[in-house]
């Protein structure tokens, strides 16, 4: 009979001693705390990710109906120029340039590049040597 009670007293104590242990561990509830905060910071930068692609997905349509708005003014105001000032030189007229189907459809407007050389050789580069 002592030895069933020894029994019964070691395996109540295992488990007063566990639960004593799961709920009393200071660094098990730190590490619980710890794990709350890291799921709770994972899931606002999933939110601010979501939120930020979502910002970025709109700007990009609005400047694209802006781009499109722009086109659709330019050309507007190219053509009221053409119809309204025929006689007008090309250069003094600020929206000589006509936007073609397709640059209209284009995102990109024509630029001329400017030349950082001369058209003409000259110096070393020339064909004829000016020194002998």
């Amino acid at each position: 009979m002592t030895w069933e009670y020894a029994l019964i007293g070691l395996v109540v104590g295992i488990i007063i001693g566990a639960v004593a242990m799961r709920f009393g561990n200071k660094k098990l509830r730190e590490q619980r705390s710890l794990q709350y905060e890291l799921e709770k910071s994972k899931a606002e930068l999933a939110d601010y990710r979501k939120e930020l692609t979502n910002h970025f997905a709109h700007s990009a349509e609005l400047l694209d109906n802006m781009a499109r708005d722009y086109r659709q003014l330019y050309q507007h105001m190219a053509k009221g120029s053409n119809d309204l000032l025929p006689d007008l030189p090309g250069e003094k007229n600020p929206f000589a340039y006509q936007l073609t189907e397709s640059e209209a459809d284009n995102d990109q407007v024509p630029v001329q590049m400017p030349c950082d050389y001369p058209d003409s050789a000259y110096g070393l580069l020339r064909g004829d040597r000016a020194t002998k």
